[in-house]
């Protein structure tokens, strides 16, 4: 007997949706085994997180307020995975955006807010782009791997914030600490009611994830990018620019990514931080977003509200419980492991055949 993995010539319909619910209820009981061996009740934990996310108007409020980045993210890597390119560097894409909208904000402090903050958002898509685009033209230029690339430039990017908020942009008045000055009135994002919604930024977010919706299920360039995701070879062959594809793709992902680092200073923070102050790691949970989402980017919405609940869950649970910050992290990286791990059993079936 010998174990044999194959491609699934028809992936039935129920499978794709039922597997990743399979996946994160599976990733549930590891993790409450990890609690165990921390010597916490995962039953407790687990309300703990719940209702810390969801259980009061606070608690969904700032589910909402970080599920924004991980939406804007998650949308642009939607689109960038279903064109077969593995863009792992959104959390780069959104320092870098918020780097160029606080160059605007700096520079042009007495501008009205009418005109100041669509150029902030309009720096902070272009920052987030270039840094998408160049991975890209490597990509097709010199068929460097991606994954590669993006990653590394997910470094430069954050020791770039910190040359800046340690050098030329701290702000004396903040007394050596890694700040930028404040923004001024006109710079800063409104937000909803007494919450810390700055809604701009979340209409973006969800007008954009049915955007990328429609181009992909109703545009010839959404059926350029499905052919180029699931057969390169074949969308060459057709006639299709691979080039195009690949470079606009990364545009919009990277782009999107940078709006969410716009939001984030103008919206959040009211001024460059050092880059754990700006993202705790949202361009790196947006894959998770995407991928439970199974690349859907309507469902994303609903996937960046959980995971974006789970994060202030997470932070309940290390402020009562005295978990360690890391926590979080491990279990971002348990779901994505398991979600991933349900889709290549999607795409493939496992059996045995005698020898």
């Amino acid at each position: 007997m010998r174990l044999v993995i194959e491609r699934r010539l028809n992936v039935p319909r129920w499978l794709e949706w039922v597997a990743p619910v399979v996946a994160l209820v599976a990733a549930l009981l590891v993790i409450a085994l990890i609690f165990l061996l921390l010597g916490v009740n995962p039953l407790i934990a687990y309300q703990r997180i719940f209702t810390g996310a969801f259980g009061s108007a606070y608690g969904l409020s700032e589910s909402v307020v970080k599920a924004i980045p991980l939406l804007l993210c998650g949308a642009g890597l939607v689109l960038a995975f279903r064109a077969g390119i593995y863009n792992i560097g959104a959390e780069g894409q959104l320092l870098i955006g918020a780097v160029c909208a606080t160059g605007m904000a700096l520079t042009f402090p007495h501008l009205p807010a009418e005109v100041l903050l669509p150029a902030m958002f309009i720096a902070g898509f272009l920052g987030g782009a270039l840094w998408g685009v160049l991975p890209a033209w490597l990509r097709v230029r010199y068929q460097v791997n991606e994954v590669i690339t993006t990653l590394m430039m997910v470094y430069i990017a954050s020791e770039l914030v910190n040359f800046l908020v340690y050098g030329p942009w701290r702000a004396p008045e903040e007394l050596g600490f890694p700040y930028s000055a404040k923004f001024s009135a006109s710079a800063q994002l409104p937000r909803l009611f007494l919450t810390r919604i700055h809604y701009p930024t979340l209409i973006l977010a969800v007008l954009f994830a049915v955007l990328i919706h429609i181009v992909l299920t109703r545009t010839r360039l959404g059926y350029e990018i499905r052919v180029t995701g699931e057969n390169p070879a074949a969308a060459r062959y057709a006639g299709m620019d691979y080039w195009k594809v690949v470079v606009l793709v990364m545009i919009i992902s990277g782009g999107l990514a940078g709006l969410a680092g716009v939001g984030e200073v103008a919206g959040i923070q009211h001024r460059l931080r050092y880059p754990q102050g700006i993202s705790p790691g949202y361009g790196f949970t947006a894959i998770i977003v995407a991928w439970l989402a199974r690349l859907n980017p309507l469902v994303a919405i609903l996937t960046a509200f959980l995971l974006g609940g789970l994060l202030v869950g997470g932070d309940a649970i290390q402020v009562v419980m005295g978990l360690p910050v890391a926590t979080i992290y491990i279990f971002n990286g348990i779901i994505l492991l398991f979600v991933l791990s349900s889709d290549v059993l999607t795409r493939y079936r496992i059996r045995w055949v005698r020898s």
